[in-house]
């Protein structure tokens, strides 16, 4: 009979570092591609697609990081409310918070006799840490870290987006276009498949959603950029 491990790994716990490093890889090689790719279609010259790759890089990679610490900042001053809001009603309405704690479990099928016991011994075991569990569902998991998001997203983003600009480097300017669409199209399927084989979801699916949305953002931007550069 085979043991069953004592600590187990679940894939929840990536949640936090997972999207912020798949956004931001996501975003950066979609972003800068399309805009290698737009830059190309109105004209097709290395320098001008260059600049405009390195400044999307730059530029996407400080929004990201911004973007990622003002949003998981709200998040958390806002988990941090609560954690003042539930310390303040244990300590002022314990009994009421105890009963809140019973019903809980009373909707998760215990019986009211075991629920009210189940309550008094894990209030006693640690009031604070068992409500912010139970009743508004805040982990050390799902705790918001600002600095890591932001991090994590300025690099994957910075990763994601130095790809196609190296194939832009590496093929003649008249050929950037359809070289970096082909070569990001292939990239993201790569990213798509790696990102669900890390988070446990199906590949397939991953693979088409990234894809799709990839290559229609790059038709998007070529059109602009050849209508726009015919018309000047």
């Amino acid at each position: 009979m085979s043991s069953h491990p004592m600590r187990e790994s679940h894939l929840i716990a990536r949640v936090g570092w997972l999207r912020a490093a798949v956004l931001g890889a996501n975003d950066g090689l979609i972003s800068t591609s399309s805009l290698i790719v737009g830059v190309a279609s109105a004209s097709p010259d290395r320098q001008s697609i260059l600049i405009a790759g390195l400044a999307g890089l730059a530029a996407g990679a400080m929004a990201m990081a911004a973007g990622e610490y003002v949003s998981v900042s709200s998040q958390a001053d806002t988990e941090a409310a609560d954690l003042a809001k539930e310390s303040r009603e244990l300590r002022d309405f314990p009994a009421a918070e105890l009963a809140e704690l019973t019903a809980i479990w009373q909707s998760r099928g215990l019986e009211p006799t075991l629920a009210a016991e189940v309550a008094k011994q894990l209030t006693a075991h640690g009031a604070l840490e068992t409500h912010l569990r139970d009743e508004l569902g805040m982990t050390e998991i799902s705790a918001a870290n600002p600095v890591q998001a932001a991090v994590t997203s300025a690099i994957c983003f910075s990763s994601g987006a130095l790809l196609p600009l190296l194939v832009a480097m590496a093929v003649p300017a008249n050929q950037a276009g359809p070289v970096v669409s082909a070569a990001s199209v292939v990239l993201l399927a790569a990213l798509g498949a790696l990102s669900a084989r890390v988070g446990g979801a199906p590949i397939l699916r991953s693979m088409l959603r990234v894809t799709f949305w990839g290559a229609m953002a790059m038709a998007v931007t070529a059109a602009v950029g050849a209508v726009f550069g015919t018309v000047v």
